[in-house]
């Protein structure tokens, strides 16, 4: 199932604090970026981060799920409907971040 642009424009808007927030199309779902370098992504209409030591001291109870079959597993974000949470989470993870190749 294909994510859709309702639930991209929904995360967009709750991170519209941040700068340099961008996303990409790619194959039917969305990836995220934040400062130039992938955070994440949405999946099945899924906010689903990478699983780096930050993410998952901010979010210890968090599941980890599979954005696709073969994929590696990540770790969905259920708060979403909390604007500072999100923020606060994605200011967290930038540092631990593989720079962009």
């Amino acid at each position: 199932m294909a994510s859709s642009k309702e639930y991209l424009n929904f995360i967009l808007e709750q991170l519209d604090d941040l700068e340099n927030i961008k996303y990409r199309a790619m194959m039917g779902e969305f990836i995220i970026y934040y400062k130039g370098k992938i955070i994440g992504g949405i999946y099945d209409d899924r906010l689903l981060v990478k699983p780096v030591q930050t993410a998952i001291n901010y979010m210890p109870n968090a599941e980890y799920q599979l954005p696709y079959d073969g994929a590696k597993e990540m770790l969905l974000v259920d708060n979403v409907d909390n604007k500072e949470y999100l923020i606060g989470l994605f200011k967290t993870m930038y540092d631990e971040l593989p720079a962009p190749k």
